[in-house]
């Protein structure tokens, strides 16, 4: 059976997993109990679409894997709590990390000891289903439950709308212009209309209450069920029965209007949640289902794409995405990988360019050939670190989710004191308190408060190009006040380039310019791989205004000195026999004293030119240091390359040369960051996360840039693979915005509570508005989360690097 058509039935009823002793193999018989449905998962071969292997040498069967699922049924961090036990508990499951803001749960186990199968099902024991991310027929199904919860909100909105009406008389009526026959009649007509709200609209909260209570344990569901539950009995009980004790009043319009605000806001919750953190799901499903095929005649199949191999050859139509990296083999067209690079541009590409997997294609249909499928692919690779983000728990978030199930206990027993207290003097007044407090309590805008925004964050930062690793990044990234940059591969592009030209005084060479020069040079070079001839002819090749005038005949290339060759055509212009470029000595010249790389330009009657050539500086490299000077920040930089080499950089970034150093081993660049921080500084280090481990493990924030990072090895805090230099403003900018928005939370969250609950406590918080307060709360939350996933404005920084 296919891990993709095998969708989980929801309410699947799972037998307890057997408990292998530790270190004893799982037979594979013996993968899931009875003949459940999980059992899918047991297979090997299933493994790799929603997990990934350790990379070890080991067999499959013998390995340590690490799985990302969904969790379903999930509403709160004690929720999340709840699960992350449940797995924890498991022999063979090694981690587990659970995630109440993106709803996932990351499980990393040992194939030796255990299944998939034994740890789904103990999840789904606690009454939360987990699903693969992958598994395109669970998120159809998770689409069918949208709608469903759509179809309650509306139930309870109609029906909270006809009581309303139906109590609408009784506030505004004067004493005894209604008789009690109509009075009943209209309490009887709110009882019929509540019940739908009460069996279909609110079954949610009464099955997660049911759930918690079976496993003697506490989640937000169980105050909110107890709440409905006592407002509809006392209610029932005075329409019942009106000349009794609860005769003088009913509740239904509380309770309709209770339960609908809070359909309302989960509903809303859970949207923007999806527009916010859905960065990682708009990632995760830019795969294609399928892909056409090309046989060997030359026609075309429709086959999933966990069928491809490497090799393969594949039709892609303008609008789908590209379901593997490869190469083009025929068609030219224009691709979308903003996503995956931030570039916002369609980038073109023709036959012999590269795709990656996850891009779109825009404008025609092409053929590619595969070259590399799954984890190899940079698609994967991306997705893997943005999963790492989801799971990182902030110091803050931790917290919250520490106190979230002491908090509600304290909201049973404040719930009760409340009952107690009024009870003497006011029975009626004593339970709508008690009501109140249940439901105007709760701590889930306390636990969203921190991770809401820094997922947005974090999903806005991933479309701009730059990967967050860890969450805690954006917090400890507010306090930086040094930027320590390497040079090569940060700073500056992996090539040479072309600084300056020097003619030689020679009187023959009178009427001649730089140009000329340079072309002959380049009639040599450009026949040679080496990094030095390469730049001169990019250079020639920037510069002329006509094609070659020159070319080289019997060229010879020697290791170490240079290139010498004829040029047909060169007499014209007074050269005569062989042509020399290449080192001082090998051309027959002085060198100079100048601290650039030089190339000699001769022939044999002497030099004819001198070329200085010096690393290319990232076009971006200065405005960015600028800016990050004129923002306060101290600039410094690190280069393991020589001093003089690094003295020139520095002076064309604008740097004091008492802020550059050269000649750095990895250890003195780390014993240079330690001394910064023992000083009272704290340090982003930027490198090229090639050579730069000890230092970027060491700075208080690690970012590694360039395309030449190996993400599935990096260890940076964060990780920016082709995104230009300025997106650091961007990164520094959205820092600070985040940490704005996560303090404005947790101040609202902390005032909500410190006002609505001793409203409730002293029974002049009504149960409809106690609803809409609590609905309102998450949901302030996550809109203020909300305006993180806009470009920002006003910010300097990153309103610079957004120009």
């Amino acid at each position: 059976m296919s891990l993709l058509r095998a969708p989980l039935p929801a309410g699947l009823p799972v037998q307890p997993p057997a408990k292998p002793s530790r270190g004893a193999p799982v037979p594979s018989s013996a993968a899931a109990p009875g003949d459940s449905p999980l059992k899918v998962f047991d297979e090997p071969a299933e493994w790799s679409h929603f997990s990934q292997g350790s990379g070890s040498d080991q067999p499959a069967e013998q390995g340590t894997w690490t799985s990302q699922v969904r969790v379903e049924g999930m509403h709160c961090a004690a929720c999340a709590l709840t699960v992350e036990q449940a797995l924890c508990r498991m022999p063979g499951v090694l981690s587990a990390t659970v995630s109440s803001a993106s709803q996932r749960a990351r499980v990393v186990w040992s194939a030796a000891q255990t299944r998939p199968s034994q740890w789904l099902a103990a999840a789904q024991l606690q009454g939360y289903r987990l699903v693969p991310d992958l598994d395109h027929a669970v998120l159809a199904d998770s689409r069918r439950q949208s709608r469903l919860v759509l179809w309650r909100w509306l139930v309870a909105g109609f029906c909270m709308m006809q009581v309303m009406m139906y109590a609408y008389p009784a506030y505004i009526a004067e004493p005894g212009s209604i008789t009690p026959d109509i009075t009943q009649l209209l309490r009887w007509a709110s009882w019929v209309l509540t019940l739908p709200v009460l069996l279909f609209s609110a079954r949610p909260f009464f099955a997660n209450a049911w759930r918690d209570l079976r496993h003697r344990r506490i989640s937000m569901d169980l105050p909110v069920a107890l709440g409905i539950v006592i407002t509809f009995v006392i209610s029932s009980a005075a329409t019942f029965e009106p000349q009794g004790w609860w005769g003088a009043e009913v509740y239904f319009d509380s309770l309709t209007m209770f339960v609908f605000f809070l359909l309302s806001g989960r509903w809303l919750e859970q949207r923007l949640r999806e527009r916010t953190a859905g960065s990682l799901d708009a990632l995760m499903q830019r795969l294609p289902h399928s892909v056409e095929r090309q046989l060997a005649d030359g026609g075309f199949e429709l086959i999933a794409v966990r069928r491809l191999r490497l090799g393969d050859v594949i039709r892609v139509r303008p609008g789908e995405a590209f379901a593997a990296d490869g190469s083009l083999l025929e068609g030219q067209t224009h691709v979308d990988e903003s996503l995956l690079t931030g570039e916002s541009r369609p980038m073109p590409r023709s036959p012999g360019g590269g795709v990656m997997a996850g891009s779109h294609n825009l404008s025609a249909t092409v053929l590619v050939r595969v070259e590399r499928l799954g984890s190899s692919t940079r698609y994967a690779q991306i997705v893997s670190l943005m999963q790492q983000a989801a799971f990182d728990k902030p110091r803050l978030a931790q917290l919250a989710d520490r106190v979230a199930r002491p908090f509600l206990w304290g909201v049973m027993l404040a719930a009760l004191g409340a009952a107690l207290w009024w009870w003497p003097t006011d029975p009626a007044r004593a339970v709508m308190a008690a009501v109140a407090v249940l439901v105007v309590t709760c701590p889930c805008a306390l636990s969203l408060a921190t991770p809401s925004a820094m997922l947005t964050a974090a999903g806005w930062l991933a479309r701009q190009g730059v990967l967050v690793r860890r969450l805690q990044t954006l917090e400890a990234l507010q306090g930086i006040d040094t930027v320590v940059f390497d040079k090569t591969g940060t700073l500056t592009e992996a090539r040479m380039g072309l600084r300056h030209t020097e003619l030689s005084a020679s009187p023959r060479l009178r009427g001649w310019n730089e140009l000329v020069a340079l072309q002959i040079a380049a009639a040599l070079a450009r026949h040679s791989l080496h990094p030095v001839s390469r730049a001169l002819a990019d250079a020639a090749v920037a510069h002329a205004t006509t094609p070659w005038l020159f070319e080289a005949v019997e060229l010879q290339e020697l290791p170490g000195q240079g290139l010498r060759a004829r040029l047909e055509g060169a007499q014209q212009v007074g050269i005569q026999g062989w042509v020399r470029l290449g080192r001082a000595e090998f051309c027959g010249v002085e060198p100079s004293d100048s601290p650039a790389m030089q190339v000699f330009l001769a022939d044999e009657l002497g030099c004819i030119a001198r070329f200085d050539l010096d690393e290319v500086l990232r076009p971006d490299a200065a405005p960015l240091v600028a800016q990050l000077q004129a923002a306060g920040l101290e600039v410094q930089l690190l280069s393991g390359d020589r001093s003089a080499a690094v003295h020139r950089l520095a002076q064309r970034l604008g740097l004091g040369l008492a802020k550059a150093r050269g000649d750095c081993t990895p250890q003195a660049k780390l014993a240079h960051v330690e001394a910064l921080q023992r000083s009272g500084h704290r340090v982003l280090m930027v490198g090229d996360g090639l050579n730069d481990g000890p230092v970027l493990a060491r700075a208080d924030v690690s970012l590694a840039v360039g395309p030449s990072v190996p993400l599935a090895q990096a260890q940076a805090d964060l990780v920016m693979p082709s995104a230009p230099l300025l997106r650091i403003l961007s990164l520094l900018g959205q820092s600070r915005r985040t940490m704005r928005v996560v303090r404005q939370n947790l101040w609202w969250a902390l005032l909500y509570n410190a006002v609505c609950v001793p409203l409730a406590l002293a029974g002049s918080l009504p149960a409809w508005l106690a609803g809409l307060g609590m609905a309102l709360s998450s949901l302030l939350v996550v809109l203020n989360a909300a305006r993180l996933a806009r470009a920002p404005r006003g910010d300097p920084l990153t309103a610079a690097s957004m120009s």
